[in-house]
């Protein structure tokens, strides 16, 4: 009886500790970083990621520096917009809300290990670059396996785990209730499209579907900013955030005993 009572304590201050506005306007704020720092840290690789005698060069590394730290927030950005979701969503479907946490975690932790490669191209280019007894060959060659590296990371944390992350809290928001239908339904979407895309580079299929890749970046693109303006603007549906909580593992192993 005392551990039902403690595991009920737990839930309800998970639940009410922090008000479902505020929770909303969190993950609001948290979907719009992850688009304000990834967008740009694209285009601050350009040199490192499009040019293969980067390394060789000499001078300023702080445009790849910046693209790097923009990263590192966003991966901070998307687990933060898990665990502000969590305590909403958990109330519908506890399995589906922890997996969310999980595989958003997992492509923030891939997106991580996809900029130490980077960092490590860097390094290269100031101790190595110019140096006597290097082989500007075997550096080029070196600096092409680590952005080939960060690439195919690229892939698989935004391109692979992504998309599962989005289905399964697209999900969760249409059959809950929580914000307007049509918002889920683009991420409904637009996972899957992102997903057979990324699978398409992953088979060499890429450079032959540039339009699937364009249009399948749209609709979760969409998915995410009205997802985070509604949220910031309106907050989540009140009767839906009211509804009786989806019952634990836990609680029901306590009950039974």
């Amino acid at each position: 009886m005392a551990a039902n009572e403690r595991v009920n304590s737990i839930k309800h201050t998970i639940t009410h500790q922090t008000s479902p506005r505020k929770l909303a306007i969190a993950t609001g704020v948290f979907f719009l970083i992850t688009h304000v720092t990834s967008i740009p840290a694209v285009f601050l690789y350009g040199p490192v990621v499009d040019h293969a005698d980067y390394i060789l060069g000499s001078g300023s590394e702080a445009r790849v520096l910046v693209g790097v730290l923009l990263e590192v927030i966003l991966g901070f950005a998307m687990v933060g917009s898990a665990v502000a979701l969590y305590p909403v969503v958990r109330r519908h479907n506890e399995s589906l809300a922890l997996g969310y946490v999980g595989l958003r975690t997992l492509e923030a932790g891939v997106i991580a290990v996809g900029v130490i490669p980077l960092l490590a191209i860097v390094t290269l280019r100031q101790d190595l670059a110019g140096t006597a007894g290097t082989d500007p060959t075997t550096l080029v060659a070196l600096g092409k396996a680590l952005v080939s590296f960060h690439d195919w990371t690229f892939v698989v944390g935004p391109g692979l785990t992504s998309p599962a992350n989005t289905v399964t809290m697209a999900y969760l928001l249409y059959k809950s209730g929580l914000v307007p239908r049509f918002i889920p339904v683009m991420g409904l979407i637009g996972g899957p499209l992102i997903f057979v895309s990324n699978v398409a580079k992953l088979f060499g299929l890429y450079e032959g579907m540039p339009a699937l890749v364009s249009i399948a970046v749209l609709p979760i693109l969409a998915w995410e900013v009205t997802l985070a303006v509604w949220l910031i603007t309106k907050g989540f549906r009140s009767s839906a955030t009211l509804a009786e909580p989806a019952p634990t593992p836990a609680a029901e192993l306590y009950s039974a005993a």
